[in-house]
């Protein structure tokens, strides 16, 4: 810093120190130019707009949304889903981002705007650091699946290796077989590796239909096609249970230490390494997408699979269940309350236009998961014809669609190595944008949280990875997938929680008229009062109602056929708990550090702190920061926009 700026700096504090009513010998941690530089920024806004798209289009967009879709009315679904998405999702999304622009604070300091909810962003961290745990095991699937589908013949087209049962089919349709004399084999979601779907799992990545009442099967968890069988019994060796870790399988822990490689090199210089990454793994899965998508529209039955997949059934619509699949599909695809929207805006230039770039990143977010759709009923349609079937036999979501029906409808094309391996280096490219920035949230947390750490960024990055890395050695052993599942279905379970807070805090406690100053600030306008009804009254209520009817119907999870003992209730709820702890926990340590009645200590903590500034040097003179209103003031601002 030269000595001009460090004259501006010193004569900033004591200004900042007066409009926050502090003294004048208090520092309010103006950071310097050459600490924001150190933290650094994204290179070009390209950047960060292919980052955000990387990590909003996640595996759900892929394998949940259009079993979603098919389940739910299939096109009449799209009324509730952009209903959520313009009601939910967009306003939900700007507000994270409008916040973290402002401040250029990730989601441990952006709170400092009302210090009371801290652990808000404590808890944004939480759920991120346990995702990251488990998420790197479907890319190191994805990178197994990669070398196996560069073999002469694909191993999961076949029943003659060492893997396979005496019940093994190599085909799934109606009629015999030569390898038994079934006649008659069950949808593919009758035995998929995934669970009992009554409400769809809050977690992001997996959940599926299984339905009972198939005799054909007297084994409990096992699977019985060539493919589901090298998914079982190769590629996870899976145990008959819980309560059988196993053994670790080798082949998987070199591929999750490929996996975390992988993430570490691309993390190594933060939203600088990422920012250029992110032109590959953003943009391929398109490319990859429209490749097979025109290679399914060209085989027969792709029009049925459409049809099937985009057919309304209105009276869907009358369903409360419907409604709330739509809402938290659109919840966790825009990945609102997780701290990766926080985190990537927090590194974006102080006249960034935020509102514009929320709408463009929303709609190609889901318009992705529509798309997505497209492809993947064209091949399931193709493989329903082919198998004599109708396509709701072949459908199926969540690993089950990934690792299962896919690479099943894919082995039946010509040349089925090349569209093998397209499709799985299209699921690792998506996954790899998705654990980019869930990884970096926590990098953001630490480095936000701990500054003098800036300067070791590339060895904390090494050693999380590596304490990943060793944590998700449980995932590769026999028993993992049980694991995974377990903590799939629980790490979200109460992150709704999170954004009725978020909605609190911006539009009850911190007030659309000081937000609308500090847009105007960085874009020259204020909050469209479409936002602010819906933050203020409508996302709570929805979030809410959402929260009650999630966990009056939650079930234990199901693993195909096998049930989950009810002691994992207690593991998974534990497990859940833990992205909502550090709100009350802050609640009290911030209370006790501050003198005064109790409701002295609560009026002097809901208001933001000192640190609570523009992003910007120039900016922080025309700050109004000082302007403090009452919820009822917050309110009247709202009616009379």
């Amino acid at each position: 810093m030269d000595d001009k700026q460090k004259k501006e700096s010193l004569q900033l504090n004591p200004l900042l120190s007066r409009q926050h009513g502090v003294g004048d010998g208090v520092d309010v941690g103006v950071e310097s130019d050459n600490e924001r530089k150190e933290r650094g920024q994204w290179g070009t806004k390209l950047d960060y707009i292919l980052s955000m798209i990387g990590y909003c289009v996640g595996l759900g967009n892929l394998w949940r949304f259009p079993y979603l879709c098919n389940r739910n009315g299939g096109g009449a679904f799209l009324i509730p889903f952009l209903f959520f998405l313009l009601v939910c999702g967009l306003p939900m999304f700007f507000l994270e981002v409008t916040i973290a622009q402002f401040s250029g604070k990730g989601p441990t300091r952006v709170w400092d705007i009302c210090p009371l909810l801290r652990g808000v962003g404590v808890g944004m961290v939480m759920v991120s650091f346990l995702l990251s745990m488990y998420y790197n095991m479907i890319i190191a699937w994805c990178i197994y699946y990669i070398i196996r589908s560069c073999s002469t013949l694909l191993p999961w087209t076949t029943c003659t290796n060492w893997w396979n049962t005496a019940l093994c089919v190599e085909e799934t349709a109606s009629a015999t077989t030569n390898v038994t004399n079934i006649t008659h084999v069950s949808s593919y979601s009758d035995h998929l590796t995934n669970v009992t779907f009554p409400i769809g799992p809050v977690g992001s990545n997996v959940s599926t239909e299984a339905d009972a009442g198939v005799d054909v099967w007297k084994n409990d968890t096992l699977s019985h096609t060539s493919v589901e069988e090298f998914w079982q019994y190769n590629t996870l060796s899976i145990s008959g249970g819980l309560e059988e870790v196993g053994e670790l399988q080798w082949h998987l822990v070199l591929c999750l230490l490929g996996s975390w490689v992988i993430v570490f090199c691309c993390l190594i210089r933060g939203v600088r390494s990422v920012g250029k990454v992110v032109y590959v793994t953003a943009t391929l899965p398109y490319l990859l997408l429209l490749i097979l998508l025109i290679r399914g529209l060209t085989l027969p039955g792709a029009v049925d699979g459409l049809i099937f997949y985009l057919k309304p059934d209105f009276s869907k619509l009358l369903e409360v269940q419907v409604w709330l699949e739509a809402c938290l599909q659109v919840f966790y695809s825009l990945g609102p309350a997780w701290g990766g929207l926080i985190t990537m805006a927090s590194y974006n230039k102080f006249s960034n236009n935020c509102l514009r770039d929320s709408i463009i990143v929303s709609c190609i977010s889901e318009g992705t998961s529509i798309f997505a759709g497209f492809v993947i009923f064209t091949i399931l349609g193709a493989m329903a014809h082919r198998q004599g079937v109708h396509v709701s036999e072949v459908v199926s979501s969540g690993p089950g669609l990934g690792f299962v029906a896919y690479p099943q409808a894919l082995s039946g094309l010509p040349i089925p190595q090349l569209w093998s391996f397209i499709f799985f280096v299209m699921l690792l490219t998506v996954g790899l944008d998705s654990q980019f920035v869930g990884v970096e949230i926590v990098m953001t947390g630490i480095m936000d949280s701990f500054p003098r750490l800036l300067r070791y960024r590339c060895y904390i990055t090494a050693i999380l990875c590596a304490f990943y890395f060793l944590t998700g050695l449980v995932f590769c052993t026999n028993g993992g997938i049980y694991m995974f599942q377990l903590a799939d279905w629980y790490v979200a379970a109460l992150i709704l929680i999170i954004s009725i807070f978020e909605c609190i805090i911006v539009a009850w406690i911190y007030g659309f008229k000081r937000l609308d100053a500090d847009l105007e600030l960085m874009i020259g306008r204020k909050v469209p009062i479409f936002f602010k009804v819906i933050l203020t009254y409508v996302a709570p209520l929805i979030f809410t109602v959402a929260i009650v009817f999630t966990l009056a119907q939650y079930t234990l999870p199901t693993y195909g056929k096998y049930q989950y003992p009810y002691y994992s209730a207690i593991i998974g709820w534990m497990y859940a708990t833990i992205s909502i702890i550090p709100i009350p926990v802050f609640i009290i340590w911030e209370l006790s550090k501050v003198k005064g009645s109790l409701r002295t200590r609560i009026a002097k903590t809901i208001s933001p702190s000192d640190s609570w500034l523009p992003n910007d040097s120039s900016s922080r003179t025309k700050y109004r920061g000082n302007e403090q209103s009452t919820f009822k003031e917050n309110i009247s601002h709202l009616c009379i926009r």
